[in-house]
């Protein structure tokens, strides 16, 4: 596969402090004196506004971004604590009509470095916006052979028995299908693609688990991160058995309580295996 431009990797944590680096780039900075409106022309008439929102203490958005069709009214707006229009990803196409989409960046978490994510909006046939994205770790932008849009994401999982920032994380790949954000990781699954590795755990490192969540247990973190990791990579891919194998390494004590979490981060797009488990927790 060949890269869009270049990849990106916008851990949240780093996003904010972007606007200090590129002094082309088109944006709006709560932490930053002297804002400005800014504009810049689309395409077929269009024309983006980006800059200080001004009821931004009612609204508790700082900046704000709107694009305009030819007749001056808005069909789009987006509002943050921090607003960036993406000058690499604006222009590619997501969907695969053949026309380019624009892309704005916008920290909707008050600068508290967790909530950054891509607005990705269409202009054609009318506009409409085609999908959010949010940035919890890296996020490539990627074409396949056929010159379509592959999108890989880091998500993080749970972190009952980690800090965040040893929490576990797994690659979700998506595509825009009839105009709607699909996840498509199962097919990617069974390529050799080092973002989609399961991770290895040593035997002798499953019996650091019987003491995590105890003090001084920090320094087993990556093991539980790793196994962790695994199981929900393994959900991502539809390996529903390997995941349960996985999480019935965990020690009897705590194995519940990790269950419960993939529980509760699952529950919405994983039902099938949420019900799986739902099915252990009535048994026991």
């Amino acid at each position: 596969m060949r890269r869009v431009a270049f990849l990106l990797f916008f851990a949240a944590c780093i996003c904010p402090s972007l606007h200090a680096q590129d002094n082309d780039e088109i944006s709006c900075y709560a932490d930053r004196d002297g804002n400005a409106p800014q504009k810049k022309k689309l395409w077929d008439g269009y024309e983006i506004s980006l800059g200080p929102a001004r009821n931004a203490a009612e609204t508790e958005s700082a900046c704000t971004a709107a694009i305009y069709n030819s007749a001056g009214r808005v069909v789009f707006r987006t509002n943050g604590f921090n607003v960036v229009f993406d000058q690499d990803l604006t222009g590619e196409d997501f969907d695969g009509d053949g026309r380019p989409e624009v892309v704005f960046r916008t920290d909707t978490g008050g600068g508290q470095h967790c909530c950054w994510g891509y607005v990705i909006f269409s202009l054609s046939p009318k506009p409409h916006k085609l999908f959010e994205i949010a940035m919890e770790g890296r996020v490539d932008f990627e074409k396949d052979k056929d010159g379509k849009m592959v999108i890989w994401q880091r998500l993080g999982g749970p972190a009952d028995f980690t800090s965040m920032a040893g929490r576990p994380f797994v690659a979700k790949v998506s595509r825009v299908r009839e105009g709607k954000l699909v996840d498509v990781t199962q097919e990617y699954c069974g390529r050799k693609d080092e973002r989609l590795e399961r991770g290895y755990v040593a035997p002798e490192d499953l019996k650091k688990l019987a003491t995590t969540g105890e003090q001084g247990y920090e320094e087993y973190e990556r093991v539980v991160s790793t196994l962790e990791s695994r199981a929900l990579q393994h959900v991502l891919c539809r390996e529903y058995d390997e995941a349960l194998k996985d999480l019935n390494l965990w020690p009897a004590g705590k194995r519940e309580i990790v269950m419960k979490s993939f529980v509760e981060a699952l529950r919405s797009d994983y039902p099938e295996f949420v019900a799986k488990l739902e099915e252990i927790f009535k048994k026991n």
